[in-house]
């Protein structure tokens, strides 16, 4: 007996459906003004997920491509930070722009929230501009354009980063949430979210353990008073960067975060010179430099995987997850990567012959607290795949890049572009319909070589 996840309607038969069906879900969950996230359980736009949204929907049109992008710099503090969530008008998701209390904090009539995710914009614009520049024409001009305009805000994101949030010289970001790591419940964050003890936290009722059905998925109600909490203490401290140190009760040094960071200096660098702001682009190197060096020191001797830091306590954060091959992003030490490469081969990962497909899961299969359907505890990522795969390409794995091409294509050819998948069986969990994974089946489809080349 089937599953009813194994029977899409219309089934999928080979890539030209699969490209049919993707930008059929990007266009339903167009809102006219931005492509949300999914349909009813994100039915907002998330920071990271419009860069992805952003690069699948250029290989249909740059100019929807550019919109996107534009919508999620409206939102853009003064301060440069650009948040993790810019809400639409829809309601029913939790929590809402008031729990945030960011009213003054956001530009003028947007809505936003109060903390920021992964900085992955520039290498997608990059990409984006690249598309277009190659296709020529009108379209090129428009992106050329776009680039020259917009290259001062990006800068500006990349140095509140580096200043606000790396000011310490250690090339590695601080978070003060997991939601800004984009890998919200992972494990890398179960001993810092251990020492949160919330305080008088305001009620809260749940809204997406009403959407998933199987609400073991989800984080449980004792860790989402915990996220409540960090939230609050923000707000109290109404987001000042100066402030937070000394108020928030989790703060970690990000290496994936870093690891993106510093390849997104480098994509913004090539940017700079290229579209008439080439005065940055040394800065821009540098920073690139400080966060590699800052990631590849990361790396555990004994496991060969990054680590995340524990500010509070000191402690490094060593635990087996898809976070601990970040210098494959960002290192430029052929040693580090041919080992990282090798150790992601390996049964641990995705050599693990148990696999629906061989691809890396957000934890270690062989981790003894593996949850395989617990969001970012053990579920595989398309979006994940598709960014690391990419950058293996850029440094020139072009052999792990096709299996990984090859792997992720099947697993998308089940047709629901689920939000994370189970790695053994190969189900399609969380939500489905997802826009970023859409979008990656886009790009894997589209296969554009030379694009983001280092």
């Amino acid at each position: 007996m089937s599953l009813p996840w194994q029977n899409p309607e219309p089934p999928i038969r080979d890539p030209a459906g699969l490209r049919t069906r993707a930008r059929a879900v990007l266009a339903a969950n167009d809102t006219g003004t931005m492509v949300t996230a999914a349909p009813n359980l994100y039915p907002h736009m998330w920071s990271w997920d419009a860069a992805f949204v952003a690069s699948g929907l250029s290989t249909v049109s740059v100019p929807r491509a550019l919109a996107e992008l534009s919508i999620l710099l409206c939102a853009q503090w003064a301060s440069g930070m650009i948040p993790h969530i810019v809400f639409s008008s829809a309601a029913g998701y939790f929590p809402g722009v008031d729990r945030w209390r960011t009213e003054g904090a956001s530009p003028p009539g947007v809505k936003s929230s109060g903390i920021c995710q992964p900085p992955v914009h520039a290498t997608l614009l990059r990409r984006i501009v690249e598309r277009a520049t190659a296709r020529g024409g009108d379209v090129a001009a428009l992106a050329a354009d776009f680039a020259h305009q917009s290259l001062p805000k990006w800068i500006r994101w990349h140095g509140w980063l580096r200043n606000a949030r790396a000011g310490d010289g250690s090339g590695l970001v601080t978070i003060y949430h997991g939601w800004e790591s984009g890998m919200d419940n992972s494990p890398r964050f179960d001993g810092p979210y251990s020492r949160v003890h919330p305080g008088d936290l305001e009620p809260f009722v749940r809204t997406d353990t009403r959407i998933v059905e199987d609400v073991s998925q989800r984080p449980s109600d004792e860790e989402y008073a915990r996220y409540l909490w960090l939230v609050q203490q923000m707000a109290d401290a109404r987001f000042d960067d100066a402030r937070l140190p000394d108020v928030v009760d989790f703060q970690v040094k990000d290496v994936f975060m870093s690891a993106a960071l510093a390849a997104a200096n480098e994509d913004l660098a090539v940017l700079a010179e290229r579209h008439g702001h080439g005065g940055e682009a040394a800065r821009l190197r540098e920073w690139a430099a400080e966060f590699r060096e800052g990631v590849d020191g990361t790396v555990d001797p004994a496991t060969g995987l990054a680590r995340d830091r524990d500010v509070l306590t000191g402690e490094w954060i060593g635990l087996p997850t898809i976070a601990g091959f970040a210098p494959l992003i960002s290192s430029a030490d052929p040693e580090m990567r041919a080992r990282q490469s090798a150790l992601v081969d390996s049964e641990a990962w995705t050599g693990d012959p148990r696999l629906a497909f061989p691809l890396p899961a957000s934890t270690s299969t062989v981790y003894p607290d593996l949850r395989p359907r617990q969001y970012w505890r053990g579920p595989v990522w398309p979006v994940m795949n598709w960014y690391l795969a990419t950058a293996l390409r850029r440094h020139g794995d072009n052999e792990r890049y096709a299996r990984w091409r090859e792997a992720s294509l099947a697993q998308l050819m089940e047709g629901h572009f689920g939000e994370y998948y189970e790695p053994f069986t190969g189900e399609p969990l969380g939500s489905w319909n997802q826009s970023w994974t859409a979008a990656v089946a886009l790009e894997w489809l589209d296969d554009a070589p030379g694009i983001g080349e280092r």
